[in-house]
């Protein structure tokens, strides 16, 4: 028996749940399960899409241009030409509108939450932040921490059902590489440029090293909103001779494998990518306590989680590494060890589907 498995997801740009949602639509069995996607702000320069076409699932676009109202109407016209059985919001954003769709049909709907009610009603709004967070009332977090945070708010503005499925990662693109013994000490941050990522923490980091007098290369591969902010705030700290602001690129693998270790900023987080990719490099990562971060870089053996906002220690945590490439190998090989066991695209499909199943979806 097979189940029509309808996605909707905000954009196709290259964002954590964007890349999550396209593994699992490469690693899902497409013939059985007949895949689509519903696009709520449809760019079709959106990195992702021709990856999804590639594919040969179809997606259905919605203009930006829509008001909100249209697009519901639209989305519950789509939901009773294709009927399928699970309706799933990858994204936190459009989890009222799988819940919408959904109403009156046989589909089942399911929503997600990538981290914590602050940081989801930070994007939303209080209003749909609180309708997203309580419809559907089945959803998958990919973070234990924000799970249990939702849990302990006990508040009717939550959902009745909490499944928790982490990210996963192509282990196969993202392999493993000797670290590079020659050359500039490089570190790497990954990630979109917005307020929640906190690369100003990253910068003044740079500062620091440069008087005390190390060597190292900062590079920050990503795009967003705060680039030129950020570009303003390292001339002003004395350090664009170390600092390179790379852009979007589809390379970081490339980048890993060119750098000594990865550090990860970030005030709010869920699963995040960046962090399960250096690991999977074998590069040791230095990050601040967020989201699962903790369950993810084994402290003082894959890497060193931070207090958070401690940035005194994050600079310390980065020197060490420095000053001791030998550990800073031994880490990257145990982060690699750690992603060979838990970060597989298999768990992350098989858990999803038995999240489906468990929500009452009978044909997967």
């Amino acid at each position: 028996m097979s189940g029509r498995l309808l996605y909707i997801i905000g954009w196709l740009h290259t964002g954590g749940q964007e890349k999550q949602l396209y593994y699992l639509l490469r690693s899902l069995d497409r013939a059985r399960y007949s895949p689509a996607i519903a696009v709520w702000n449809y760019r079709e320069q959106d990195i992702l899409v021709p990856q999804i076409q590639a594919l040969d699932v179809p997606i259905y676009p919605y203009s930006p241009a829509l008001s909100g109202a249209a697009k519901l109407k639209a989305f519950r016209r789509l939901v009773k030409q294709l009927q399928p059985e699970v309706i799933h919001s990858y994204g936190f954003y459009t989890n009222f509108a799988a819940y919408w769709g959904a109403w009156g049909t046989r589909a089942v709907a399911v929503g997600s939450v990538r981290s914590d009610f602050a940081g989801a009603q930070e994007v939303t709004g209080p209003w749909l932040g609180r309708l997203s967070y309580r419809w559907p009332t089945h959803q998958i977090y990919n973070s234990s921490s924000a799970a249990e945070a939702a849990r302990r708010l006990r508040s009717p503005f939550v959902a009745k059902h909490l499944f928790i499925v982490r990210n996963g990662l192509d282990l196969e693109r993202f392999r493993s590489s000797p670290a590079v013994a020659d050359g500039p000490v490089r570190i790497l941050g990954v990630g979109y440029l917005l307020p929640v990522k906190r690369w100003d923490r990253l910068l003044i980091a740079a500062r620091e090293l440069k008087e005390r007098g190390m060597d190292g290369l900062f590079q920050i591969a990503g795009d967003g909103a705060l680039h030129g902010q950020l570009e303003q705030q390292a001339r002003e700290l004395g350090v664009m001779d170390r600092v390179e602001f790379l852009g979007h690129r589809d390379d970081v693998p490339a980048l890993l494998a060119d750098a000594t270790f990865l550090v990860h900023t970030a005030d709010n987080e869920g699963c995040p990518n960046a962090v399960m990719e250096a690991m999977a490099c074998g590069r040791a990562v230095v990050a601040m306590d967020a989201g699962d971060i903790a369950a993810l870089v084994e402290d003082g053996k894959t890497g060193f989680v931070v207090p958070q906002g401690d940035s005194s220690t994050l600079v310390e945590r980065m020197i060490k590494l420095i000053a001791e490439p030998d550990l800073c190998r031994q880490m990257g090989d145990a982060g690699r060890a750690k992603a060979e066991r838990e970060f597989k695209l298999a768990r992350l499909v098989t858990e999803t589907l038995a999240a489906y199943r468990a929500a009452g979806a009978k044909g997967v």
